[in-house]
């Protein structure tokens, strides 16, 4: 169990499991995991957390979840968030405000409540992947299910 099935778990949120053995040397975990499930990798987002460091100010950690065959747009996001400028966070800093390892990042069940942007292309979908907590883990749910859980805000956040 992870902190993300937990969550799931008690809000008896409707979800779908799937288990994948993973490839250690996989270049992109999310295309991996969208090859190994079957499924268009536009259906699969990845977790990305980024940090508005601005010089004088107190470094603000933001989530932006995107389709694994994009990127994300920093500046888009720094838009959406109310931020000047944004850039990737440190691992060491992922870990400590999520509980998550770079490369399993859930954006449930995280340790601290980050503010949370899901691109709007999940909305194409019936359901979305996303990390369960830990490589060869996802959690199939509605991208309304994901937006509620995490309260999350829907914003053109993706670049392809």
């Amino acid at each position: 169990m992870t902190p993300a099935i937990d969550l799931l778990s008690k809000t008896n949120a409707n979800f779908t499991l799937h288990e994948y053995q993973p490839d250690p040397n996989a270049s992109s975990y999310g295309l991996e995991a969208a090859q190994k499930l079957g499924v268009t990798p536009g259906k699969v987002f990845k977790t990305l957390v980024v940090a508005d460091t601005t010089p004088g100010k107190k470094s603000v950690l933001v989530v932006g979840i995107v389709p694994v065959n994009g990127s994300l747009n920093l500046k888009t996001l720094a838009r959406a968030a109310g931020r000047k400028k944004l850039n990737m966070a440190a691992p060491v800093d992922v870990q400590r405000a999520t509980g998550y390892v770079m490369g399993g990042v859930s954006p449930l069940g995280q340790k601290k409540r980050l503010p949370i942007y899901v691109d709007s292309s999940a909305q194409e979908h019936d359901t979305v992947y996303i990390s369960a907590g830990k490589r060869g883990l996802e959690i199939e749910l509605t991208p309304a299910d994901l937006c509620r859980l995490t309260g999350a805000t829907l914003a053109a956040i993706a670049h392809y």
